[in-house]
């Protein structure tokens, strides 16, 4: 799994929209100390958590299984622009099968769990897809053969408020172990004068 920050909104852009709220715009320090702890009373201390929306950040996320990109879809104020099956499958058309323990060359293509009867079933299913590929049917309806290991990546776009939502749920131990550590991933992309907004919501 590979996270990278693309894009975020500079904090003085959601501390001058809690400031229009009340016209306090002559107490703004360009984004220094006092805008920052406007920011955290206001948007977390007393809850008015949808000036938080102003900040926005775009992640590109790699190397996450089917399996998580579903629990993605749970969270709904966030955009997803995700590879495409129907173009990208040819990638496994021209290559040898696998062996069932060549989970090295697999995990090019599947997310590995660490369990090896999981792990060698994700293997079996990669070679049947394999073979449904190389008959010649069409993507559309080969990927209803892909296992929910299987690899993929998207953008993701989300504003600040359901983000603290996501790592609140995400980072508990309770969350499934792959999205746990995307939680801990797209924290740790965060930049680094954003964390403040976003440490108590960490489920460690």
């Amino acid at each position: 799994m590979k996270v990278t920050l693309l894009h975020f909104t500079p904090l003085k852009i959601c501390a001058h929209a809690i400031r229009t709220c009340w016209q306090s715009f002559e107490k703004s320090d360009n984004g220094g100390k006092a805008d920052l702890d406007l920011i955290q009373r206001v948007g977390n201390k007393y809850k008015h958590s949808s000036t938080l929306e102003h900040l926005v950040y775009t992640f590109y996320i790699q190397g996450i299984s089917r399996a998580l990109l579903q629990e993605l879809a749970r969270h709904r104020i966030a955009s997803l622009s995700v590879k495409s099956t129907r173009y990208t499958l040819k990638e496994l058309k021209k290559i040898d099968p696998f062996d069932l323990e060549d989970f090295e060359r697999a995990a090019k293509f599947i997310v590995l769990t660490g369990n090896k009867m999981v792990d060698e079933a994700s293997i079996k299913a990669l070679n049947s897809l394999q073979e449904i590929l190389k008959e010649g049917i069409s993507n559309d309806l080969a990927k209803y053969a892909l296992p929910e290991s299987y690899k993929t990546e998207l953008t993701w776009t989300i504003n600040a408020r359901s983000l603290q939502n996501f790592l609140t749920l995400r980072s508990s131990k309770s969350a499934l172990w792959e999205i746990r550590e995307l939680a801990k991933e797209l924290f740790e992309a965060l930049p680094k004068d954003h964390k403040y907004l976003f440490e108590e919501f960490m489920q460690n």
